[in-house]
């Protein structure tokens, strides 16, 4: 909601100062905009949201320790105002249409001054209309993915995945970057600051078995003594061994001690 003396509360949550201080800059010209704070990761971008409950939110859709849908989905029913997100990113091949349909927009980095022009004109009609215009829990609802499908963050960009299309992920020392093994037996690499626990919370589908292989339980076949079998078309695999550290927690979860 626009505040009594007529500003706009901004505040933009990304973890590149540079982007964040071109951001800043642009949007000092406009004098119906008004900067309340930015954060550079989820965490501080979560705690400022609650604090200064901005009328628009300038999010990067990757962040150091969480992805920003990720982050609004569990920030869904703590905002209670009408919070605009206008996500601020590098990714051209993110889903942008569905942002757009789901009431949401998107400002490609680099941006050209006339780029945030659309993006304020097209928040100002929106907040001017008396169309009526979905809240913010709606939004989030709209833009995430359907169940059992999920985002990755690929070294090219995001891509939308169903658990059953990933047998599992492996982690490629040579080029140090996790990579995941899909059901037409293609590879994606995945950015190079993935880490294990930001797959295992992609789905409870994915179990670590070793400190390099993440498998899809879905296609779990057989557990002989220390190695998994999986089910067609990753059965080729006969290297996919339970280290001592993950064994314990695979038998608890199956109840196999």
């Amino acid at each position: 909601m626009i505040t009594m003396n007529g500003v706009f509360k901004v505040v933009i949550v990304d973890d590149d100062r540079t982007a964040i201080e071109n951001l800043c800059r642009e949007l000092a010209s406009y004098s119906e905009m008004s900067v309340k704070g930015t954060a550079s990761n989820g965490m501080k971008g979560r705690k400022m949201i609650m604090e200064q409950r901005p009328d628009l939110l300038f999010l990067d859709v990757e962040l150091p320790d969480i992805q920003g849908i990720r982050l609004l989905s569990e920030m869904r029913d703590e905002v209670s105002w009408d919070m605009k997100v206008v996500f601020y990113t590098a990714y051209d091949k993110y889903l942008l249409q569905a942002l757009r349909e789901s009431a949401f927009d998107y400002l490609l980095k680099p941006f050209a001054p006339e780029d945030l022009e659309v993006i304020i004109d097209r928040y100002r009609k929106a907040i001017n209309s008396h169309q009526s215009i979905p809240t913010f829990a709606a939004s989030v609802n709209a833009l995430l993915p359907q169940r059992d499908t999920f985002m990755i963050s690929t070294v090219t960009g995001f891509k939308l995945l169903r658990i059953e299309e990933i047998g599992f992920f492996e982690y490629s020392k040579d080029k140090r970057q996790w990579q995941v093994m899909l059901f037409d037996q293609s590879k994606l690499s995945l950015k190079k600051n993935t880490k294990a626990e930001d797959i295992a919370r992609y789905s409870e589908s994915f179990v670590q078995i070793s400190q390099s292989i993440i498998i899809n339980i879905s296609y779990l076949a057989v557990i002989n003594g220390k190695q998994c079998q999986l089910y067609p078309p990753f059965n080729a695999r006969e290297d996919l061994h339970i280290s001592r550290g993950f064994l314990k927690e695979l038998q608890e979860r199956f109840c196999l001690i």
